[in-house]
């Protein structure tokens, strides 16, 4: 590809709406354009890279029996609503009529689509195990959305379904898409953790999400360095740090104005690790107090889990239920009210709101002045102790770039998804779903390798593999001695841009670096009169003069090097 033929739109400046990294970059650049909010058009340059994303998605995914095929976008009502989801999810979902007034969706996601064809195709125990997949364009109404392609309203993924006799058959499907993530993520060059996740809409027993390091991340995941526990702190437990107990007597203290754990703690002049937090929810139309100590948080996807979904009272109901007002709500003196507490708080003795206006109370013993339905529900926090070996964990910032569901029979059965097993008898099909937003993985690995003069591209999604300068294209002999190198690396089957274009060379300098192609062979007249050309490496900086004659050789055992550290072990 010649530059000077190229549609490569790099900007100087920074567009001022855009805040991650890989969203500046990417802009200024000239990967991606943006058409509205959560929408995006990837440009000659973006659509290589994703092209390149979803050439290895592909080949692990055949690697390990999955077949791909391309379901439809547009979907009749009728099938999400046999599942519940249509009347589940909110304004996610895009919802329209045709013109018969049917009601129809763009589709989010495709359990209910790809489960409806294995309704109809497979019958026989014979027929499984079978996994397919899709890389197809998703579509949900983002009420936020943000960080440029890493949330977006349309967006591209690869979706896979596994279809199985048994669970036996189910784990070994699931154990395979790590195995081909794990592979995927290497070969993209991407940094990344493995942790567990909560299924949330997709449902099913158990899942776990592929997560990019990166400050410019919306997820957040504990770590345990020792032992290697990792979850999504969604649903991370963690040993919080112990306090030494204290043996208050129970007594009534006066805090006029003082609501907050920071308030009263300030105002008695005592660490919030002594206090408990009272909050009231409204959980199907009933309402659940729910305790977690003072220092703490309430996870609440942790909660949706155990109650089902809520929202906070407000305060006039607060006082109707409990004929208190909020700030000075206590766990003691509701023998009616449903209570669920965090674990932590079992053992101790703490302070909290007296149901009295301006009052609180020091003493609270748990099972002596409450009792409760224990649970974990805390964030876990930085420093707190491993569930596993109680090392202390830490707490990263990352960016979702896959997630796997073990989905067992929630979409077979209200779909009717079965198939005869060795005695004919009948039995739903046991399914597993996997997801990889290729996007996500572009915009991860711009987070993950740039500089401050630009995007540092893993040569294996490189838009181009290398990329001929010549310096000054009006000299005859740089322009013939750079047309030949570019030729000659063509031939070879690598990815090679050409930068043709008359332009002075600072501006070739500073676009080349800002486009992060990982090898630059850069044409000189300087370094032609010793028959020289000198070739970069984005990434290192390093560069090396090296022989005409032996210029192509050294190039193709560079990225021969290049893409064996991104290999992933056999």
């Amino acid at each position: 590809m010649r530059f000077s033929r190229a549609f490569i739109p790099t900007l100087r400046e920074t567009p001022s709406d855009a805040e991650a990294i890989s969203h500046k970059l990417l802009l200024r650049a000239g990967f991606v354009r943006q058409l509205a909010a959560g929408l995006y058009i990837f440009l000659p340059l973006g659509w290589r890279v994703m092209e390149k994303i979803n050439n290895i998605i592909r080949e692990e995914m055949n690697r390990i029996g999955a077949q791909e095929i391309f379901m439809t976008v547009l979907h009749p009502a009728e099938i999400w609503q046999k599942t519940g989801r249509w009347y589940e999810i909110g304004d996610e979902m895009f919802r329209l009529k045709d013109r018969t007034g049917r009601d129809m969706c763009l589709g989010m996601t495709h359990e209910e689509i790809m489960t409806w064809l294995a309704s109809r195709e497979i019958r026989s125990y014979r027929d499984l195990p079978q996994v397919w997949y899709q890389i197809q364009t998703k579509l949900r109404d983002e009420a936020r959305p943000k960080s440029g392609i890493m949330r977006t309203r349309e967006f591209i993924m690869k979706d896979s379904y596994s279809f199985d006799r048994d669970e036996e058959g189910l784990e070994k499907n699931y154990q395979l898409h790590i195995q081909a993530y794990q592979r995927i993520f290497t070969r993209c060059g991407l940094r990344f953790y493995q942790v567990e996740s909560d299924p949330g809409m997709m449902g099913g027993a158990t899942a776990h999400e592929f997560m990019a390091p990166s400050p410019a991340g919306e997820d957040d995941v504990a770590l345990c360095d020792n032992c290697g526990y990792s979850a999504n702190v969604e649903l991370a437990k963690s040993v919080s740090k112990r306090i030494d107990a204290k043996d208050w007597s129970f007594e009534e203290v006066h805090t006029p104005d003082k609501r907050t754990v920071p308030e009263v703690s300030e105002f008695l002049g005592i660490s919030p690790v002594y206090f408990i937090k009272s909050l009231l929810y409204i959980a199907d139309g009933k309402p659940v107090l729910v305790l977690v100590r003072g220092d703490q948080d309430i996870q609440e996807r942790k909660l949706e889990r155990i109650i089902g979904p809520f929202r906070p009272a407000h305060k006039d109901e607060i006082e109707e239920m409990l004929g208190v007002e909020a700030g000075f709500i206590g766990p003691h003196g509701h023998d009616d009210l449903r209570i669920v507490a965090d674990e932590t708080l079992k053992e101790g003795c703490y302070i909290s709101g007296a149901n009295k206006k301006d009052y609180h109370v020091k003493g609270i013993r748990p099972g002596e002045h409450f009792k409760a339905q224990w649970e974990d529900l805390h964030i876990a926090k930085q420093g707190d102790g491993c569930p596993k070996c109680g090392s202390p964990l830490r707490i990263e910032r990352v960016i979702e770039i896959g997630n796997i569901f073990k989905l067992g029979t929630k979409y077979s059965e209200p779909l009717e998804a079965t198939y005869l097993d060795a005695e004919g008898k009948e039995r739903p099909i046991i399914m597993g779903s996997y997801g990889i937003g290729p996007a996500r993985v572009a915009a991860a690995a711009v987070e993950q390798n740039h500089d401050e003069d630009g995007i540092i591209w893993p040569i294996t999604i490189a838009p181009f593999t290398v990329l001929v300068l010549p310096l000054n294209v009006k000299d005859e002999k740089t322009r013939d001695v750079a047309e030949d190198i570019y030729n000659e690396l063509t031939s070879r089957g690598i990815d090679v841009l050409i930068d043709d274009r008359q332009e002075r060379a600072g501006v070739k300098f500073k676009d080349a670096d800002l486009i992060g192609i990982p090898l630059q062979v850069i044409v000189g007249e300087r370094g032609l009169r010793e028959n020289r050309v000198e070739i970069k490496e984005r990434k290192t900086k390093e560069r090396v003069n090296v022989e005409l004659s032996e210029a192509v050789k050294y190039v193709i055992n560079k990225i021969e090097s290049m893409k064996k550290e991104l290999q992933p072990a056999s």
